[in-house]
């Protein structure tokens, strides 16, 4: 090898090296010895290299010299440039003419000079002038002359294309950018399509028009697009050190959207990128969104949050809110100098002061924001006390009617009640504090504070003389200390309280909603009893409070039936059915218990308190799951997610968006099994991922992406949040959104646990992280996760999991072309196989080991051949052993299973057959033939159609089901008839394989190539 081409091969593996200054330092080594070889040629060759790293890195500003000099070189030999190195040049030009523009210390009239030259040379030779108005508009918007802009955009489109035009990709996002900077967002995402949809790509595309595209989809409204094009699009940025202006634009989009934690996390993977000098214009955007988002946190009230920053101190949100837009503003102020305007500076302002567009925009991640803790005030006025003018007697009646209509918002009615009253110095009536009193019980924690809180209610209304309800709140206050723990006081207090209310129903001064407020609260401590007693392992105990909560129970629905007219009596009515429909649960009889909890919702609904139905729908939506009814499990799920609208906390409201999830899910994978049963054979992987309900599970994937936020907002994101997120992978994944999925799941794995989550969450976690790589073309990190996943799964009892994921991590690194790793991974996956009784996965390890063993520096075609012989022979074996009278004897009238069995082990030794035959021809170079003086190849050809026409007849035997593979094998020796000449054979077995192919359906790739193998015998 001369020392040119080891130079030239440096040069092409540094170009698959990453971006960035170590790059472009190898870069200039390579140039240095260049420059000593003396090689005109290949110096054009360095320059041109030097070039293109250069500019896609943080170093722009370096790759004017070398154009200079090869421009220089040009002009004195141009015959020494071949017609690539000539292209190149003119390539470049675009670079170095509109990229000056990013340059403030480059003066103007230098920049409109390098345009018209650009402009001339290519006039001179011949190129269309679309690249040269492109590069004009780009000075035009940089400068603010919209009017030039908008001429040099015209000429642009009307040029013709040549091999000097941007690549459609990159031409299609300079035309959205222009569109969407003159307001025209639907138009410039309509223009992106192609793009965002994989029709045109490049090295730097969609990465940067799925960043551009950002703002525009918020201010559309579009915001689900907006998320997953975040989430898809930073995963390809972050790989290019050369692309900090669309970093950026994820940064101004976190900053926007209440997205400011996982903002944090972006600005701090390139800390270089705050200082790197090489393009100002790149930098300055930088600063304006790190400014952007420090104002955030200040105004948020955290300007204390530590925040990644330059250099090597620690900054504040504060400090560094002040110093990146001074920073940045200094940039701009050298731009508009050179300009003379100050566009620059005042386009850079706009997006420092850019609004937020939603409050907050669940990303799938977790939120890393540190938010303000203010404590929650004593008293927090509802919207109507901090309106002014509200009077005290207009909040009191607001109050009562929130206490009348049982609305879960109540309390905070009777808070604003006693604020007003005392800031007017009014003392409230007895009723009017009993009631306060009593809503303060509701909200107290812990159980003892409760207590004393619904005493001091009973005392109140038993001055306002309203005794049934003070008999009442003294249950309630039963209720609550059997909460605090002491259970026998309570059931004695309770019972007190029955005969107080009893005695004064019989003298007709108690109201049914009183008394059946008292039979519940009875009700209540004994199912407190039943979980005490559950969670103590004490059987007696629990049948003895089972027993009692169902006469409880039975003793409120008597008596609250005929009174359910009553909002307040209907809705105790409803929680005695929920009561029997878990002694029904604890009894073993799911279906009632399911028609109890339906009952209960729809007693609730019907008194108009929807809210009170949420805990039975949420009840009635587990049981049905249990039962395998999912539509009934999805309306119930759904139900309870509508009825706590508006009053729902953030713990609750996770959890009921994740059971909803759970829900669409089961029905999504019932609708799959049913489609699945209904067709002939399996559907294909992309068919049970992609095409599965894709309507509930786009549903199911929302409703994921809801849980994992308002546990968040709940401060629960390790926890619930990260199996919301677990769950919002897989659902990605399953839709074929494969770059969010790994972005979900990569950004979780750091938050499960064994203890909190279990091994099996992570491992499935890890899998699917490894499905997302593969699909996205890393089979070298997939391997990484299936081997994480397979390390866990070896200590598990049942070991298929280990199995499956130690074979998928085998055929990643198989795809990596990691031979010896893959045959490593494969042998112990074959061994699992074995152990686990599965014959199938342990002849395919051995099929494709026998591969392995082809590629170079592998074991050789030896050790090939042994490889399928011993498949071959497992197979063998395996059958004779499902076949043994013994094993029939045993199978009695499970014989059609073993039967299958056995079908499918004679498939198996048919692909063996099939496969060793294209081993045999793989183990000699060339085709028999005139250059096959040895005569190896001859002889390989001819041995192989041995295994070849047994793979024929196996597959001949079995049958329907099998036409497929029966073609498969037809047209594999049919070719190794060809390929020896014999032409006759060769069309038979091409015909007969067209008949097999027509029969099994959905076959074009075995038809066209049955026709290529008759016309190829015919030649």
């Amino acid at each position: 090898m001369t020392a040119a081409t080891t130079l030239r091969q440096a040069l092409r593996e540094n170009l698959d090296e990453p971006e960035g200054p170590a790059r472009n330092a190898r870069a200039e080594r390579i140039f240095a010895d260049i420059e000593a070889a003396g090689d005109t040629g290949l110096l054009i060759d360095g320059l041109n290299h030097l070039m293109q790293v250069y500019n896609y890195s943080s170093e722009a500003d370096k790759m004017f010299v070398p154009f200079a000099r090869l421009l220089r070189m040009w002009d004195e030999r141009p015959d020494a440039f071949d017609q690539h190195q000539s292209h190149t040049l003119f390539w470049m030009f675009k670079w170095v003419s509109s990229g000056m523009i990013d340059q403030p210390h480059i003066p103007l009239a230098s920049i409109e000079t390098w345009q018209a030259e650009m402009e001339r040379r290519y006039r001179v030779a011949g190129h269309s002038e679309r690249a040269v108005r492109q590069g004009e508009l780009r000075i035009a918007r940089h400068l603010g002359d919209d009017e030039r802009a908008r001429r040099a955009y015209d000429a642009w489109q009307r040029a013709d294309r040549d091999d000097k035009s941007d690549c459609r990709a990159c031409e299609l996002h300079a035309q959205g950018e222009w569109q969407a900077h003159n307001g025209d967002d639907k138009g410039a995402l309509e223009t992106w399509r192609p793009v965002l949809e994989g029709q045109f790509t490049c090295a730097h595309e969609p990465h940067a028009v799925l960043a551009s595209s950002l703002l525009p989809l918020m201010r559309l409204g579009r915001t689900e697009e907006a998320r997953a094009h975040h989430l898809r699009g930073h995963r390809l940025v972050r790989a290019h050190e050369s692309m900090r202006e669309s970093l950026a634009e994820h940064i101004e989009f976190c900053a926007r959207t209440g997205n400011e934690g996982r903002g944090l996390e972006l600005l701090a993977e390139r800390p270089a990128y705050f200082t790197d000098p090489g393009e100002p214009s790149s930098l300055m955007g930088y600063l304006a969104v790190t400014a952007l988002l420090a104002d955030r946190l200040v105004t948020l009230g955290l300007g204390e949050t530590d925040m990644p920053g330059p250099g090597e101190r620690a900054w504040t949100a504060r400090e560094l809110a002040t110093h990146a837009r001074r920073e940045a503003l200094a940039i701009a102020a050298r731009f508009d100098e050179r300009n003379g305007s100050a566009e620059v500076s005042a386009l850079l302002r706009e997006r420092m002061d850019g609004a937020p567009l939603v409050e907050r925009l669940p990303l799938g991640l977790r939120a890393t924001t540190p938010r303000p803790t203010a404590p929650r005030p004593t008293i927090a006025a509802p919207p109507l006390a901090q309106t002014p003018g509200t009077s005290l007697e207009e909040l009191l009646t607001e109050a009562r009617h929130r206490s009348e209509a049982h609305r879960p918002d109540a309390g905070d009615a009777w808070r604003a009640v006693v604020a007003a009253a005392r800031h007017e110095g009014v003392e409230l009536d007895p009723l009017d504090l009993a009631e306060i009193d009593e809503y303060r019980g509701l909200d107290r924690e812990p159980p003892a504070e409760s207590a004393d809180c619904f005493a001091s209610a009973a005392a109140h209304y038993g001055a306002a003389g309203a005794e049934d309800r003070a008999v009442a709140a003294r249950a309630r206050a039963a209720y609550a200390r059997c909460l605090a723990g002491d259970r026998a006081a309570a059931l004695a207090d309770v019972e007190s309280a029955l005969d107080r209310i009893e005695r004064l129903r019989t003298e007709g001064a108690a109201r049914p909603r009183e008394i059946s407020r008292v039979l519940v609260c009875r009700a209540r401590i004994h199912e407190d009893r039943l979980q005490g007693a559950e969670q103590a392992g004490d059987e007696a105990e629990g049948g003895a409070a089972l027993e009692a909560l169902e006469e409880a129970a039975r003793g409120l629905v008597e008596f609250a039936e005929p009174h359910r007219a009553d909002p307040s009596v209907a809705l105790n009515l409803a929680e005695a059915l929920a009561f029997l429909g878990l002694v029904a649960r604890y009894q073993g009889d799911v279906e009632a218990a399911a028609d109890l909890y339906e009952r209960s919702a729809e007693t609730s609904v019907a008194a108009g308190r929807p809210w009170a139905a949420v805990s039975s729908e949420v009840s009635l939506s587990a049981l049905s799951r249990q039962l395998g009814d999912t539509e009934r499990a999805v309306r119930a799920a759904r139900a309870a997610l509508e009825h706590t609208s508006g009053y729902g906390r953030p713990p609750g409201l996770s959890r009921l968006h994740l059971q909803l999830m759970e829900c669409l899910t089961d029905a999504a994978n019932a609708k799959d099994a049913k489609d699945t049963d209904s067709t002939e054979g399996p559907r294909s992987p992309a068919d049970t991922g992609g095409s599965a309900d894709t309507t509930g599970l786009a549903e199911a994937t929302e409703h994921a992406l809801q849980a994992a936020h308002w546990a968040d907002e709940a401060g629960e994101s390790t926890g619930i949040g990260a199996y919301a997120r677990h769950r919002l992978g897989g659902l990605l994944l399953r839709r074929d959104r494969v770059d969010e999925a790994a972005s979900v799941l990569e950004a979780v794995l750091p938050d499960l646990t064994a203890d909190e989550h279990g091994d099996g969450m992570i491992v499935q976690t890890l899998h699917w992280l490894g499905d997302c790589l593969i699909t996205l073309g890393d089979p070298r990190g997939a391997a990484e996760q299936y081997l994480k996943g397979a390390d866990i799964a070896r200590t598990w009892p049942e070991q298929r999991g280990h199995a499956m994921l130690a074979n998928l991590a085998a055929e990643s690194l198989f795809q990596a072309d990691l031979n010896t790793e893959a045959e490593l991974a494969y042998r112990r996956a074959g061994e699992l196989w074995r152990s686990v009784g599965d014959p199938h996965g342990w002849v395919r390890t051995l099929r494709v080991r026998a591969w392995i063993a082809l590629r170079d520096g592998q074991a050789g075609p030896d050790a090939a051949r042994e490889l399928m012989a011993e498949a071959a022979a497992v197979c063998t074996a395996e059958l004779a052993a499902l076949e043994a009278p013994s094993v029939q004897t045993a199978q009695g009238s499970g014989r059609t299973d073993g039967t299958e069995a056995a079908r499918a082990l004679r498939a198996e030794l048919g692909e063996t057959h099939r496969q060793t035959a294209e081993v045999l021809v793989n183990t000699v170079p060339g085709v028999p033939g005139d250059e096959d003086s040895s005569g190896a190849a001859r002889a390989a050809y001819e041995t192989a159609q041995g295994p070849a026409a047994l793979a024929v007849d196996i597959f001949a035997a079995l049958g329907d089901g099998y036409e497929r593979e029966r073609a498969r094998c037809l047209l594999l020796a049919g070719w190794l008839a060809a390929d020896l000449g014999d032409a006759d054979a060769a069309v038979a077995r091409a015909r007969e394989a067209v008949i097999h192919a027509e029969a099994a359906g959905d076959a074009e790739d075995l038809l066209h190539e049955a026709a290529s193998l008759v016309a190829n015998a015919d030649s």
